[in-house]
């Protein structure tokens, strides 16, 4: 069904993407994301080369939206593109114009009322360089000030350069871990927001 994005997941272009000048972020709309979220989901889980067991990953794509549910104070945010082509069976369509999902970020109540937790940034191969993982952090950012939380945290791996230099761009600092991860290189991070 989603051929589109199964091609941009794994890394080749398609020639009716057009993202570069208008990529556009949104909430995700449940039920009607929740096949283009699963499968970003899959490639996120797919591309980390790790077993995602014990964050009980499996329970979460089962449960989507779940934890990321505005009615627990979470968020769940889309990056879309235009595509030039009709709609068809490989495109998401939002309507006027279809639209191909490229990437997501999620947004959860970690405990305290005033902490959050950035999870599942993800960009399909085929689409990075384009800004979207800028933008979802932001819109991630801009929705956890407005629910009122006063920090965000997030953890990722040591091997994930690219994503250690933006959130350190964006302020977020290297702290102890704030649970016990069995993944070894496990880096948490943490950003005030004021």
């Amino acid at each position: 069904m989603f051929e589109l994005f199964r091609d941009l997941s794994r890394g080749r272009g398609h020639k009716s993407l057009n993202c570069s000048e208008a990529v556009s972020i949104s909430r995700a709309e449940f039920p009607a994301d929740l096949p283009a979220v699963t499968e970003l989901f899959t490639a996120y889980a797919e591309s980390l080369g790790i077993d995602l067991s014990y964050q009980n990953f499996e329970h979460e794509l089962a449960s989507l939206p779940g934890k990321y549910a505005a009615q627990k104070g979470g968020a769940l945010f889309l990056a879309r593109c235009p595509s030039a082509e009709e709609p068809s069976s490989t495109t998401v369509t939002s309507s006027p114009s279809p639209e191909t999902i490229i990437g997501c970020v999620c947004l959860r109540a970690l405990g305290p009322p005033t902490i959050c937790e950035l999870k599942r940034l993800y960009i399909t191969p085929a689409s990075r360089g384009l800004g979207a993982g800028r933008m979802l952090l932001e819109r991630a950012v801009e929705e956890a000030k407005a629910l009122g939380y006063k920090e965000m945290m997030l953890d990722t791996l040591a091997t994930m350069t690219e994503a250690k230099k933006m959130y350190a761009r964006y302020g977020f600092e290297e702290v102890e871990k704030y649970y016990d991860s069995p993944i070894e290189g496990t880096v948490f991070m943490r950003l005030e927001l004021g």
